[in-house]
């Protein structure tokens, strides 16, 4: 029996495609044993319920799958796996979707934020970093018998020749000796206020009279007997709480706020901002102090800045000379610190705050807000905006030590006290 549908044979099948035939008319689908037989299949249906096999023209389904139910094999987009409807996702002809545009306004928004917040948090940590830094050593309230305060403010600047901390190497590399205990070896008045800064030097040699004060160790009242010593003495006698009180006492000046620094700390500032640009005006050479310099303007270090500060003996008017020295390399030094490249540089800025901080001496009122102002009104006084001068001297007492010219030092107080522009000379 014949297996083929409609008792086809090999031999009655016609010029068909395949089997050698030259035909190009594809067979009719087959219809298997395992198929089962049936009514004739409905129009469009091949044999024996069999579904017709899609044809492909220019690569579309047509008779079957194609047009109708849009299938796509994938092989026309060349998206055989995975691909529903195209390369970009559902129903996509190869089109993509538009991204949208960025919202710069959040973005801005957003960084800006982000930048603020860590900036606030920076500062904040900064501060309190900075602030425990400070050493709060000098106790004001112990001064006695206080002139009132005045306008504006005045700062009472010491370096003392302090050389606690220092090793026996450091001592010799800055030529300091290694005398116990501490001396001033220069003391200066800042005043602030609206008409510009005033810095006013103190020789140590001059002549001061010890007032009654209170021990800042003991409680003591020591009655004052009229002594007059060199103004130094009373530091040496009894520390900071002393000094503020004789200068207070002969000047009638209300001192607000005291700052200290010693020999090594002076030096470590000075290293921590790279150094500092000075104009010398005259060749110095100091075995005492160190100093070996030519004329001319030049960066020193750390130890050449303090070898500098503390020439005396080299200089014609010797301490006099001196003082104006300090005040010129302390302005330079404040204007080195505060240029950007110091403050907006971390690298810089921390080493410097560091240095400093931790060889400050300061009273028990003084804040991070009254340094600052202290270092930028240091930083006007060498950009011109205010004015540098000695206390003004009448000549030598007769115990030797520099007199002050009485009229002019009661002119100059009145003045800073009502924060009036200074007209008195040092001459």
């Amino acid at each position: 029996m014949n297996d083929w549908p409609g008792g086809w044979s090999d031999d009655n099948r016609g010029n068909r495609y395949g089997r050698g035939s030259s035909s190009a008319q594809p067979e009719g689908a087959r219809v298997m044993r395992q198929v089962r037989r049936g009514p004739a299949a409905p129009p469009g249906q091949g044999y024996g319920g069999v579904p017709q096999q899609p044809s492909y023209v220019n690569g579309q389904g047509h008779g079957g799958y194609g047009d109708d139910d849009g299938y796509d094999s994938g092989y026309n987009t060349g998206q055989v796996y995975g691909g529903s409807g195209g390369p970009d996702g559902p129903g996509g002809r190869g089109t993509r979707e538009p991204r949208p545009a960025p919202n710069w306004r959040r973005r801005i928004k957003v960084t800006s934020i982000t930048v603020v917040t860590l900036l606030v948090v920076t500062s904040v940590a900064t501060y309190f970093w900075a602030d425990g830094k400070l050493n709060r050593e000098v106790d004001l309230s112990k001064v006695i018998d206080r002139p009132e305060a005045g306008e504006g403010t005045n700062y009472l600047i010491v370096g003392s020749d302090s050389r606690e901390g220092m090793s026996a190497e450091e001592k010799k590399e800055l030529h300091t000796g290694s005398a116990e205990g501490k001396r001033t070896d220069s003391m200066m008045i800042l005043h602030t206020g609206s008409n510009g800064p005033t810095l006013i030097s103190l020789p140590r040699d001059s002549n001061v009279e010890i007032p009654t004060f209170v021990g800042s160790d003991s409680g003591k009242t020591y009655q004052g007997t009229g002594r007059q010593v060199k103004l130094n003495a009373a530091y040496a006698e009894d520390g900071p709480e002393l000094l503020v009180r004789t200068v207070e006492s002969n000047t009638g000046l209300h001192i607000d706020h005291y700052v200290e620094i010693g020999f090594a700390g002076f030096a470590n500032i000075v290293d921590s901002v790279g150094g500092v640009e000075i104009d010398i005006p005259q060749d110095i050479k100091d075995s005492k102090s160190g100093a070996d310099f030519k004329k001319g303007k030049q960066t020193l270090n750390g130890e050449e800045a303090l070898a500098f500060v503390r020439t005396r003996y080299a200089l014609a008017g010797s301490d006099l000379d001196r003082t104006k020295n300090q005040q010129k390399f302390l302005s330079a030094l404040a204007n080195q610190v505060a240029t950007p490249g110091t403050v907006l540089n971390p690298f810089k800025l921390y080493p410097t705050m560091g240095a400093g901080l931790d060889s400050l001496i300061v009273d028990k009122d003084m804040g991070l807000w009254d340094l600052a102002s202290m270092f930028w009104a240091m930083k006007g006084v060498s950009g011109g905006e205010g004015k540098s001068m000695n206390m003004p001297i009448s000549g030598n007492s007769a115990n030797g030590n520099l007199q002050w010219d009485t009229a002019k030092v009661k002119t100059l107080v009145e003045q800073l006290k009502n924060d009036e522009t200074v007209t008195v000379s040092s001459n």
